[in-house]
């Protein structure tokens, strides 16, 4: 295969609609650049759901490593599903979007904070843009889901 097709198919992959994609807006008239809202339900944690933005570059090879994430419960979390998780430092990556086509990919992560009993969800880009790694944090606490470890008192 050529360069040329090569090139093209790295840039349709990279410039492709996420299915998850749940808001678009545009920066202005002269501008290719958009804010893209995507939705992310956690696979394991199913009751959790995350939004993630950040901007896409229409006609660039490379988009912006900025982004903000907000996650919510928003559904029934259930001890199975915390006992299915990764519970080491680094925990799982959860959603992963590329970001370029020079190999820079922002990703969420799921980190579960034993102590506090909660879940913490960190977007980052993969590659470093002035000088730092871009990233941003929401947590989702597990007080009164059925997740949270019930202390019964006796009279």
């Amino acid at each position: 295969m050529g360069r040329l097709p090569l090139l093209l198919l790295l840039m349709i992959s990279v410039s492709a609609c996420s299915d998850q994609e749940v808001g678009d807006v545009s920066l202005g008239l002269f501008t290719t650049k958009d804010i893209k809202i995507d939705a992310l339900q956690d696979p394991i944690v199913t009751g959790v759901t995350c939004h993630i933005s950040s901007i896409e570059a229409d006609l660039d090879f490379s988009d912006p490593s900025d982004s903000a994430i907000a996650c919510r419960q928003t559904g029934d979390i259930t001890a199975r599903m915390i006992a299915e998780i990764d519970k080491s430092a680094s925990g799982d990556v959860v959603f992963k979007k590329s970001k370029s086509i020079f190999f820079k990919n922002m990703k969420v992560r799921r980190i579960y904070d034993a102590q506090s009993k909660t879940l913490m969800y960190v977007s980052y880009s993969t590659k470093e843009s002035s000088g730092s790694f871009k990233h941003s944090l929401s947590t989702v606490p597990l007080w009164n889901t059925q997740a949270y470890p019930s202390v019964s008192t006796t009279n």
